[in-house]
């Protein structure tokens, strides 16, 4: 074949020196069929949508952990910032309550045993975390 130019509408594979129009999964001549775009704009939205609700719920997620570890960090600030003049030992519940002047102390007397302004009670961790607990498991660790 002739390097001579070909019409557009016609492919022709130079390298193979032939027309291999038959093998592409498109029209190459104005006869063929006409290509159409499939309409995916629906589609788009549905799967963005989907994506955008499941981009919030692991936000949520994360936020509330977040938040938990925050809490969590408070609690143990306020307790290692307390005044207390024993060492806690790890696992034991203690309890939290204000003074007079609203001063955060530390003891060991439970809540039904005293007048103090109780703020909680907590337990030392193997991590020397203070964890707040709850009145039933207060009472599942004690």
């Amino acid at each position: 074949m002739s390097d001579a130019k070909k019409p557009d509408n016609v492919v022709f594979n130079k390298e193979k020196q032939q027309y291999d129009a038959a093998l592409k999964p498109y029209g190459t001549n104005v006869g063929a069929p006409a290509i159409k775009v499939t309409e995916n704009i629906t589609w788009k939205n549905k799967n963005v949508n989907k994506a955008n609700k499941q981009l919030k719920a692991k936000y949520l997620e994360l936020k509330a952990e977040y938040d938990k570890m925050i809490e969590e960090l408070e609690y143990n600030n306020l307790v290692y910032n307390a005044k207390f003049s024993f060492q806690p030992d790890l696992g034991e519940v203690y309890h939290l309550y204000k003074d007079k002047k609203g001063q955060p102390f530390l003891s060991i007397i439970a809540p039904n045993e005293c007048n103090f302004d109780f703020v909680g009670s907590f337990y030392l961790t193997s991590e020397h975390m203070w964890k707040k607990v709850d009145e039933t498991t207060s009472n599942k660790l004690q």
